[in-house]
């Protein structure tokens, strides 16, 4: 799992600002603009922009990372994503999901095809070879009944804000994220003020994936991650607007900066 992709994915998959409506009728396709900060021990490391167009009942997200001044001292990294999709009963249901971004000079590109929330392609590019020992393929049961990165942490107003598991693919890795009421929090940004639902959420890795990865044994012992929900009155449903995840060198802050604006 390289850096970036944490960012955009980091464990809980934190970052999904889908500013989404409820499907119904519209005489035509709302936009919404959506921001967060990435910190890391109160330190400004990323920055991500999002904007949310609904037709109908059909959804499509597209976003962009950067790096901060300060991490670009180190290694300058940009990406962007995007899903469209249509909504579901009590989830959204993604038809396709990429993600691109380089880091170190180096580009990484990632799609996935869903049919009825079964993954039907997903390609890598470059391909990663996996020859370890203790590498956990991935099988065609892992792919089944999945959600991706960012449409899964979307939930409309009407469905259960922390269930209990949720099946993401993010086209090599298949988890399983374990979320828990942890009670209501105030909230305030630019576009919001009031409670956020929050989570705590566990991390529990399936498929695709090094059994003997420092990374994944840390964040399987996490104890102390959170996300924050708020629900967007106008919308209908409830959105991440604030995470954070416990590093090794530090804490991991994600936070709306602008929230249906």
């Amino acid at each position: 799992m390289t850096r970036l992709r944490g960012i955009f994915c980091i464990g809980l998959l934190a970052l999904a600002p889908l500013m989404l409506l409820q499907p119904r009728a519209m005489a035509e396709p709302v936009h919404v603009y959506t921001d967060y900060s990435v910190s890391l021990i109160g330190l400004p490391v990323a920055y991500l922009k999002f904007k949310t167009e609904i037709d109908g009942a059909s959804y499509k997200i597209s976003g962009n990372l950067r790096t901060s001044a300060l991490t670009n001292i180190v290694s300058k990294s940009r990406g962007n994503a995007s899903v469209s999709g249509k909504f579901g009963k009590d989830r959204l249901r993604a038809s396709r999901f990429s993600v691109a971004y380089t880091a170190d000079a180096k580009t990484h590109k990632t799609e996935i095809r869903f049919n009825n929330g079964n993954v039907s392609s997903a390609t890598n590019t470059p391909k990663r070879k996996r020859t370890a020992a203790d590498w956990v393929p991935i099988s065609a049961e892992d792919m089944r009944a999945v959600l991706d990165p960012l449409s899964g942490l979307v939930f409309p107003a009407s469905a259960r804000v922390c269930p209990s598991s949720l099946p993401i693919f993010d086209g090599e890795t298949r988890v399983t994220l374990h979320l828990k009421p942890k009670g209501v929090r105030p909230f305030r940004t630019k576009g919001f003020k009031g409670d956020a639902i929050v989570c705590a959420i566990r991390f529990v890795p399936q498929a695709g994936y090094r059994k003997g990865s420092s990374a994944i044994r840390y964040l399987q012992k996490l104890t102390k991650m959170e996300v924050w929900f708020a629900k967007h009155e106008q919308g209908g449903f409830y959105a991440p607007v604030y995470a954070k995840v416990p590093t090794k060198i530090g804490q991991v802050v994600v936070a709306a900066t602008r929230f249906g604006g």
